[in-house]
């Protein structure tokens, strides 16, 4: 899986393990928080190592994906969760460098992953895809995020296009769309104390999220149970956007 250094995709592939999962834990600069990933998985008794990888370059995706299945010996599940939102700016500041960039590392990193998994899953006895949206997807995300937003939304249209495409080859493809999650580098990082605050106080279940909490839900719809379930995005908010 992408981006399993730390944060929400530590949580992942450590659930991934639990639930029976080898994992190949793909980082791009933090070796340091991919080989405690690593480590997390070992201490549950499954095999796990760290690959280095930049997602906006094809070549290395490609690479990454060709080393990985070679670790586990086949592809059974691909999680991306790679993504970043780089840094705030309004339209009007905002350069074409940073927009390419934010969508790059997001939307078309998924494109370059599936891609190059895709003739793995193909062979597999039951494929599963699960690609990382946001409530930004839905609600445009907080300040300067348009980039992000949209790269998240076209997440969405990219899962559901992919699902009808691949459905013959037995291959499902869902979407997390994760909400406010707590206590992660994201919104460490991006969004000031006081927002996180009034965003955890608008959360009807009357929380903030885990890292637990997507993967969760990335458990599941990498398990037998959601074998019929494909094109579809979960929502992980806590129901700040019931539909």
């Amino acid at each position: 899986m992408t981006g399993a250094g730390h944060g929400i995709g530590r949580a992942i592939a450590v659930g991934l393990a639990a639930a029976g999962c080898d994992v190949a834990v793909h980082f791009h600069s933090s070796p340091e928080e991919a080989e405690r990933t690593v480590a997390a998985i070992g201490a549950l008794g499954r095999r796990a190592k760290a690959f280095p990888a930049d997602v906006t370059v094809t070549a290395d995706v490609n690479r990454l994906v060709a080393e990985a299945t070679g670790f586990l010996g086949g592809l059974d599940v691909l999680v991306c969760n790679a993504g970043h939102l780089i840094g705030r700016a309004t339209v009007a500041e905002m350069t074409d460098e940073h927009f390419e960039r934010v969508v790059d590392t997001n939307l078309t990193s998924t494109f370059r992953t599936c891609r190059a998994a895709l003739p793995h899953l193909t062979g597999s006895a039951a494929g599963r895809i699960v690609t990382m949206s946001s409530l930004a997807a839905h609600n445009g995300g907080g300040p300067g995020s348009v980039p992000y937003a949209a790269a998240k939304a076209g997440i969405r249209g990219f899962t559901k296009a992919l699902a009808k495409e691949v459905a013959g080859a037995g291959i499902t493809v869902n979407a997390v769309a994760p909400g406010f999650i707590k206590g992660t580098a994201f919104h460490d990082t991006f969004t000031a104390p006081e927002a996180q605050q009034a965003m955890e106080a608008g959360i009807p279940v009357g929380r903030a999220g885990t890292p637990e909490d997507v993967a969760a839900a990335v458990v599941h719809l990498a398990s037998p149970a959601s074998g019929f379930l494909t094109g579809t995005t979960l929502d992980i908010d806590g129901g700040v956007w019931p539909r």
